[in-house]
């Protein structure tokens, strides 16, 4: 569904990506690791069109998508929930949810609100709260449910469960293990290697703006050499 190659880009005149390989097929979990500061949310920005690439080509479902607007990337059919979150704190939930509304196929099960609250029960109970007074792990819930609003294809999680506790972090990881059974192709940055393990199909890691490792979860485990070399495990 979605390749990426050769990709680079740059911050003014200076260069942050120097040569990104991912692939994410129909169905799959895929994941995109690297220490601080190694260009992960560099490269989903640049998939999501909010900064320009510089070279290399982004292609989404056999149609070349390299520098088209952010819009664009959306109606597609990808998903984001960004590093952040970056709700709407003025908002309610179900108004956070409302606002990025798209329309899916007509032969699907499509997300709304009433599937969103289903997912995320604590959501369903605060629905009239404003998106300011959540907890972090319930404006994640929202930041997740907000991106299922647009019914995408392929859902992009940057940090999905950074600063979350032990609990909150395990609904999320149950979360994506039933959107990843539903067919759901996604593509997830995180730092918990043993959870993502679990649910993701194959592993990219990136070192200094360049992919330099990919694999599957069994390899990833194995080799104590390559989760200390590029992840300080």
């Amino acid at each position: 569904m979605l390749s990426v190659e050769s990709l680079q880009a740059h911050y003014g005149a200076s260069q942050a990506l120097f040569g990104i390989n991912l692939q994410v097929n129909a169905g799959e979990v895929v994941t995109l690791m690297g220490r601080n500061g190694m260009g992960k949310t560099t490269s989903i920005n640049c998939i999501m069109g909010i900064i320009p690439t510089s070279a290399g080509q982004i292609t989404w479902e056999d149609q070349v998508i390299t520098n088209r607007p952010s819009y664009y990337i959306a109606q597609a059919g990808i998903g984001l929930v960004p590093e952040g979150r970056q709700i709407f704190p003025n908002l309610s939930v179900l108004e956070n949810l409302i606002v990025a509304a798209r329309a899916g196929p007509s032969d699907s099960d499509p997300w709304d609100s009433t599937r969103v609250f289903q997912m995320f029960p604590a959501l369903a109970a605060r629905r009239h709260g404003l998106g300011n007074l959540l907890s972090g792990g319930e404006q994640q819930m929202l930041a997740i449910g907000r991106a299922l609003m647009t019914n995408p294809r392929l859902l992009i999680l940057d940090e999905a469960t950074e600063g979350l506790a032990p609990l909150v972090r395990q609904e999320i990881w149950s979360c994506l293990s039933r959107l990843k059974g539903d067919g759901l192709s996604i593509l997830v940055i995180d730092k918990n290697v043993a959870d993502l393990a679990r649910i993701a199909d194959r592993h990219f890691i990136i070192e200094k703006g360049e992919t330099v490792w990919s694999g599957r979860s069994e390899a990833l485990l194995a080799s104590e050499d390559i989760k200390r070399r590029y992840l300080g495990i």
